[in-house]
């Protein structure tokens, strides 16, 4: 997943997406506690970089709305 594809998405699609990768991350470390040598700590980090992507994409999409209301 990189940022240009989420710019094509629409709010919801970016709050659904945001949605399954918050389960992602829980159901990951849920298996961290139950088994540590299930979960790659790069798992781990891929699911959180895009809840960062995700998040950058969404807040970017807020921004141009403000500034669209302000002009």
């Amino acid at each position: 997943m990189n940022a240009a594809e989420l710019r094509g998405k629409s709010e919801k699609e970016l709050g659904d997406e945001l949605l399954a990768l918050r389960r992602e991350q829980f159901n990951l470390r849920m298996q961290q506690g139950v088994n540590p040598d299930a979960v790659r700590s790069d798992q781990i980090t891929g699911v959180r970089r895009n809840i960062a992507r995700v998040k950058t994409v969404m807040n970017e999409k807020r921004g141009q709305k403000v500034g669209e209301k302000e002009s």
